[in-house]
């Protein structure tokens, strides 16, 4: 890879472990590479943090920073661990309560991420949608609306519609971001609540409406469980454009090609999955596959 490639700035939206993906396969670009990450997770550890503590959820800024750990370290070993056993602290990640507690100490909750950054040697800024807790909602086509992003992951069909309760606004740094990116990555991972939250908050929409970076969308390589798995991919990319001011999607990256978008978008078909796990995007293959579309 050229100097001038490694100098562009990348910037990735999206949840927990699609994310996170995405930013190991890039951390050779160090800071050049944001992510933006959902911040609306209601279960689990992240979901039982806010029940009696507020905030935003944590759980998918923890999933990157996981991926991104590369020296082993004491540190590592205490932010991964998750208690077992009975009681209050079963199931809980001692990441999310450390984000929590630097949240508590931090004037902001990008400071708290930031420190946890710094003790693990973790170059990639990592950029939460928004510093304010917002929870996802939906309304169904019969008109019942559902909030909770583990409830709308129960629905039987898509949505009519999503949206944000409250509407918060984004971090500055997200918004930054984009505005100053060469290249925008959406995806992979859960369509309805990882993909699509942070494009729903009007700063976001606003800069991506206006970006002049290549956005791609990259294809999971499965289907999802849940609601999203019963969209097809144009619609998946009609919902993701319409929540971006009408701004186009440039290239849609998978290990195939949908045969009724080529009169509509530039596919890339790139074999994705690593030889382990074939519904897990390879960070080599990844890597490679977003570098070649930076040149094209």
């Amino acid at each position: 890879m050229n100097n001038n490639n490694q100098q562009q700035k990348i910037v990735a939206i999206g949840g927990g472990h699609g994310l996170g993906r995405i930013l190991s396969a890039l951390s050779e670009f160090g800071d050049n590479v944001t992510g933006i990450v959902t911040t609306t997770d209601n279960g689990g550890s992240t979901g039982r943090i806010r029940a009696c503590q507020g905030g935003i959820a944590w759980g998918d800024t923890r999933n990157c920073i996981n991926q991104l750990i590369t020296e082993p370290s004491i540190g590592s070993m205490i932010f991964e661990y998750r208690f077992r056993g009975n009681g209050e602290l079963n199931g809980h990640n001692l990441g999310n309560l450390m984000l929590t507690a630097l949240d508590n100490l931090s004037i902001r909750p990008l400071e708290a991420i930031n420190l946890i950054r710094d003790m693990l040697k973790v170059s990639t800024q990592i950029v939460p949608m928004s510093e304010h807790p917002a929870d996802l909602a939906a309304q169904t086509h019969s008109g019942l609306m559902i909030s909770g992003e583990t409830d709308v992951d129960d629905l039987d069909e898509p949505p009519a519609r999503l949206m944000l309760e409250p509407v918060v606004p984004a971090t500055r740094e997200a918004v930054c971001a984009i505005q100053e990116a060469d290249i925008v990555i959406l995806g992979p991972g859960s369509f309805l609540t990882s993909i699509m939250p942070p494009l729903l908050l009007p700063e976001i929409n606003r800069a991506l409406k206006t970006t002049t970076a290549k956005i791609v969308f990259v294809r999971n390589l499965g289907k999802e469980a849940g609601p999203a798995g019963k969209m097809s991919l144009d619609t998946m990319l009609t919902w993701c454009e319409r929540s971006m001011g009408g701004r186009k999607i440039d290239v849609v990256l998978g290990p195939n090609t949908d045969d009724t978008l080529d009169e509509v978008y530039q596919q890339v078909d790139a074999e994705l999955a690593s030889a382990n796990h074939q519904w897990r995007h390879d960070r080599d293959r990844l890597s490679q596959a977003i570098k070649d579309i930076m040149v094209s």
